[in-house]
């Protein structure tokens, strides 16, 4: 695969087919400026740290930070079971009532600011609890997503410049003759070895109905008081249909 990836400098709305990029022009005087290679997308095995891509979602460019191993529960398929006749030679405590969960990867990634305006999702999903036992207060990470590896479009840059995020410099190197072009910094290690308690996922939920498909992600975040307990959740809605 050697096509190219070009973004533009005004509002547009990224359609992904075939692994190519094709842009619906949305207002006058559009410059389209290349960006990168696609490179093939993984069947196999996890990207590393420091890979470059394209959501295939939201059409944002973005890098790899680290991987997560979930847990993925189709709720579909508790549906299918129990359209299925019943079976007299079934057990009484079958697993018919039991969804069970496929290992999928997720990825923590951050998102270009230049495409972050542009993005029809919340782009400070990732909250979380102050350090201390006392504090009630609420903090965000702008730029800060988690991707499924099934949207993960990696390419290579050939633009001097390939991402703009606050904390590139802190958790990333940039070497554009390696790849990936991004490797860990000391930083990025320590800072999720301290923060992995909220940003590690391990379940995930989907379901759809009617050609929308409805993913939920559960995150416990911790308690305060010893009773209250915080979690937050990630929803992404899909429009399956035409």
């Amino acid at each position: 695969m050697n096509k190219s990836v070009r973004v533009s400098n005004c509002i547009l709305r990224n359609v992904i087919k075939s692994s190519a990029v094709n842009c619906i022009r949305l207002a006058s005087h559009t410059r389209l400026l290349e960006v990168g290679r696609l490179i093939t997308p993984k069947v196999s095995g996890d990207y590393n740290t420091g890979q470059l891509f394209l959501h295939k979602l939201f059409g944002y460019r973005g890098v790899i930070l680290f991987s997560w191993p979930a847990r993925v529960y189709n709720r579909n398929e508790l549906d299918r079971r129990r359209s299925e006749p019943e079976d007299q030679d079934r057990p009484l405590d079958s697993d018919k009532e039991e969804v069970k969960g496929e290992e999928h990867t997720f990825y923590n990634a951050l998102v270009d600011t230049r495409d972050a305006p542009f993005i029809r999702a919340q782009t400070e999903a990732v909250t979380f609890l102050g350090h201390l036992e006392s504090n009630h207060n609420l903090f965000a990470i702008p730029g800060l997503d988690y991707v499924a590896h099934k949207h993960v479009l990696p390419y290579s840059a050939t633009q001097g410049q390939p991402l703009r995020h606050e904390l590139l410099d802190k958790f990333l190197d940039y070497n554009p003759d390696k790849d990936p072009q991004f490797s860990a910094k000391d930083t990025l290690l320590i800072w999720q070895k301290r923060n992995h308690p909220w940003l590690q996922l391990s379940d995930v939920h989907t379901e759809t109905t009617e050609d929308v498909r409805v993913t939920a992600i559960p995150f416990y975040m911790g308690c305060r008081d010893s009773q209250t307990h915080w979690w937050r959740y990630r929803i992404c809605l899909e429009n399956l249909g035409e």
